[in-house]
């Protein structure tokens, strides 16, 4: 026999949607308490009534204790006044695994060839329209839980599912190759496609992974277009690898050109000569090494453009070239003299060896008085001996000094 007041609510586990009060037929102004996470919706003589949020609700129903006896015993002890109360889980219910039952069947965009994959994965759900989920799924069912809603929907989610996965991969152009790392994409926009498809049935689909694709490994036809694939990007990969080492390559090469004529021109301004003093010093020893007087004839260097080299370089060649003729019985020429170079303030002081700026007339760093040298009394360019004053070289019309 019913209490004279019930107190209805429910403590369940998480993992239910759907729980049917047992007390039924209660008794006016019995308590009805509804937790934060929870609705209930109240039938009354088999039709849904109000839906009760959280809180607690007082339930005025027509079953008075002592009127509602009386009139149990017309009835056989049933109620006239039939009452009942199903509680609904607001939560998200969150692991909830899928899986197609077959292989995915559609035609790769990328390499064009057949092919067939699975797929798994976890989604979460939560009832949003109770009155709709209650109707449509639970009935006259006193629960409805995780497992048998995911029963519910299995048929639906196969069907459904598999054709989402064959049109994402096809509107994406997804390689089959590279699917793991769209699975976020293709996780995303299949969800989209299947909320609608959960809420005819008032449950919200809150999200939706795929986090395993099967692939059918070990078919010829798989493993054929799998290593076309991975060897192109293998060849991509190495001519990129080789194209930077080229350039870095390069780069050291034109670094170290750099250094060098840096190091070399420190060298010349260190010891105080010219690039094209030093091409006649790189002449003069290419003379100096030959011992042949045909040597010289094919080397195309006459005994005038040894000479030309002037000052000191002239005079070396000059030297090598008797020295070569000695050793071949021919009577050496006579050497040309050899004019002294010109002193100049331009140079180097004698005392400290600082560099003299042009004109100086004494050292910047120790006071030394510059020496200035008499004008020169041989020519620079061919030797000869000047008699007397005058602007240019009466033999080869070079400008004297």
């Amino acid at each position: 026999m019913a209490k004279i007041a019930d107190v209805i609510k429910y403590e369940g586990d998480n993992s239910t949607f759907i729980w049917k009060h047992p007390v039924e037929d209660f008794n006016y102004f019995s308590q009805l308490i509804v937790h934060e996470s929870q609705e209930a919706l109240f039938f009354m003589n088999g039709q849904a009534l109000d839906l009760f949020g959280p809180g607690r609700h007082t339930l005025e129903t027509q079953n008075i204790p002592l009127i509602g006896k009386l009139l149990n015993r017309l009835t056989g002890d049933e109620s006239p006044f039939h009452c009942e109360v199903y509680f609904i889980n607001k939560t998200e219910q969150m692991a909830v695994k899928w899986g197609t039952d077959s292989k995915v069947q559609y035609v790769e965009p990328t390499y064009g060839f057949p092919i067939s994959i699975g797929a798994s994965g976890e989604m979460s759900l939560r009832a949003e329209d109770s009155r709709k989920l209650l109707l449509k799924l639970v009935g006259t069912e006193s629960m409805l839980d995780q497992a048998q809603l995911v029963k519910f929907f299995r048929a639906f989610l196969m069907t459904k599912v598999k054709t989402y996965i064959a049109q994402t991969i096809k509107a994406n152009k997804i390689n089959i190759f590279e699917i793991d790392e769209n699975l976020s994409l293709f996780s995303q926009q299949i969800k989209d496609l299947l909320v609608n498809d959960f809420a005819e049935y008032g449950v919200a689909l809150e999200s939706f992974f795929v986090t395993n694709i099967v692939k059918p490994d070990g078919d010829k036809q798989f493993e054929k277009f799998k290593e076309l694939h991975f060897r192109q990007y293998a060849d991509i990969a190495e001519a990129k690898l080789r194209q930077q080492t080229d350039i870095i390559y390069a780069q050291t090469e034109a670094q170290k050109v750099v250094i060098d004529s840096q190091a070399q021109a420190t060298k010349r301004a260190q010891e105080g000569y010219t690039y094209a003093q030093e091409r006649g010093f790189d002449v003069a020893a290419a003379a100096a090494a030959n011992e042949s007087v045909g040597q010289f004839t094919n080397m195309g260097i006459g005994l005038g453009t040894m000479m030309g080299v002037g000052g000191v370089v002239g005079g070396a060649v000059v030297g090598s070239m008797n020295d070569a003729m000695g050793h071949m019985g021919v009577p050496a020429a006579p050497a040309a003299p050899v004019a002294p170079a010109a002193p100049t303030a331009a140079g180097f002081c004698e005392n400290c060896g600082t560099a003299l700026a042009p004109g100086a007339a004494f050292c910047e760093e120790c006071g030394t008085p510059v020496q200035v040298a008499a004008p020169a009394a041989f020519c620079e360019n061919c030797g000869y001996k000047f008699e007397k004053p005058g602007k240019f070289c009466p033999k080869c019309g070079t400008k004297r000094g």
